[in-house]
């Protein structure tokens, strides 16, 4: 906690950095963290909270008073008040609404506009602040409103003015320091007419899915996207941190989804929750488990007679399996990331099963070497082993591209269930295979 202090108070007369606290107090043990909380001013205690894991958010709350949190709340930018909202309502749902009563009612139909967007929706994650100018304003008054709010403490983190018509529809799409060189005597319009330069925007909708929105942030390598509604009416605009925050929660969900965990499970304390879903998982995996031993029971008489199968069998399996996941994390990646359109799905397979094809005869060549060195007489068995591994690594190139494509084309994130269904395909065309090819070659 001194360090805590020592950072407050080497930076009163400065901008205190919210994330820098969130990591003092991650390194607090639970009643240094109940003390620290009081020290922290009240009008960055909101973005202290929202940076800090979801499991200290409980601690937080119950070390405020309810004019302390609405106070937390009303420093923050609409995006974040409504994100607070949501964990105080799941905290502590008569809390939260004793802290929604005291906002002011802007604020409260801030919040409730943006919740009634789906999680997927571009309009949850933006923010109702917007610099914005008639087009018909001179460009000195302009500049002086803009003056006016910045020190006012109004506007944060504002790069770009939105120019729109007397109703409200957006026109353009102005840099501030675009605006500088304006003719300040002369109106935004007549300024625009003159100028060489577009300034036609790159908007979204409200209702658009907030992954082509980081799309679009990306390919036009963009710090921000005003949101417009259905009548092409400025609303909201959605800023490139919280971009990096949603590629961030993206790639988190995608890891924990090809491990066969739920990311939101994973970020909740209760020990009984998570496990639950990591069960249904393991479950699942169970019963692909056996399927692959009731093929390895198909071939026990094969087994009996030549023991080095048994020796070699996990070779095969472990090749395909590892070698499968390589495609298949690439593929889900290449998908997110917006990589590979829907008429791509030819070259694709194309490339991955060429990939493991051209592993597999090396690998298979490799294997086959070792085996007829390894064991008596091992020749036969080395080109059973050798043929099996290019069976393997070539289905496990095939299933590895083809099963995320074929769940993105049902509409179904492809980084769920694929890799038990992937582990299940290459284990059981590995071990049938392999035995069955031994079968034949060496009986």
């Amino acid at each position: 906690m001194n360090r805590l202090k020592l950072y407050l108070e080497e930076n009163k007369e400065n901008e205190l950095h919210p994330s820098e606290i969130a990591n003092i107090l991650r390194e607090l043990d639970e009643e240094e963290f109940s003390k620290a909380i009081t020290l922290i001013p009240k009008e960055i205690i909101g973005d202290v909270a929202l940076a800090l894991p979801d499991r200290y958010f409980g601690d937080i709350v119950e070390s405020l008073e309810v004019h302390e949190l609405k106070e937390a709340i009303s420093e923050l930018e609409s995006d974040d008040q409504t994100d607070f909202m949501q964990e105080l309502q799941e905290h502590d749902e008569e809390i939260a609404s004793e802290v929604f009563e005291s906002l002011d009612k802007e604020d409260q139909q801030d919040i409730i506009r943006l919740q009634n967007y789906d999680d997927d929706q571009a309009g949850a994650y933006m923010q109702t602040e917007v610099f914005t100018a008639n087009k018909d304003e001179v460009v000195q008054k302009v500049v002086n409103n803009f003056a006016k709010l910045k020190k006012a403490n109004e506007l944060e983190n504002v790069h770009t003015l939105f120019i729109t018509t007397n109703e409200g529809i957006l026109r353009y799409s102005i840099d501030l320091e675009d605006l500088l060189i304006f003719d300040f005597s002369k109106t935004l319009h007549e300024n625009i007419k003159e100028s060489n330069e577009s300034f036609e925007p790159i908007s979204a909708r409200d209702t658009d899915d907030i992954s082509d929105v980081v799309q679009t942030f990306e390919e036009y390598d963009l710090s921000v996207v005003p949101i417009v509604n259905n009548k092409n009416m400025l609303i909201g605009r959605i800023t490139s941190d919280d971009i990096y925050d949603i590629i961030s929660e993206q790639a988190t969900e995608q890891m924990y989804h090809l491990a066969g965990v739920d990311d939101e499970a994973e970020e909740d304390e209760d020990i009984l929750k998570a496990g639950k879903k990591r069960a249904s998982w393991l479950g699942i995996n169970l019963v692909t488990a056996i399927l692959a031993s009731i093929v390895i029971g198909l071939f026990s008489d094969t087994i009996e007679s030549v023991v080095a199968l048994a020796i070699l069998m996990p070779i095969v399996a472990s090749m395909g399996g590892n070698a499968g996941t390589q495609t298949l994390t690439v593929v889900v990646r290449q998908l997110a990331l917006g990589d590979i359109s829907h008429t791509d799905a030819t070259r694709i397979i194309k490339k991955e099963v060429s990939i493991s094809l051209l592993n597999g005869l090396i690998f298979a060549t490799v294997m086959g070497i070792i085996t007829s060195i390894w064991f008596d007489n091992g020749i036969l068995l080395g080109v059973v082993i050798a043929l099996s591994m290019l069976i393997n690594l070539l289905m496990a190139g095939l299933f590895g591209a083809t099963i995320p494509l074929l769940l993105k084309k049902m509409d179904v994130d492809p980084a769920i269930g694929s890799t038990v269904i992937l582990t299940t395909v290459t284990d059981i065309v590995g071990f049938f295979s392999f035995l069955g090819l031994a079968t034949i070659i060496l009986l």
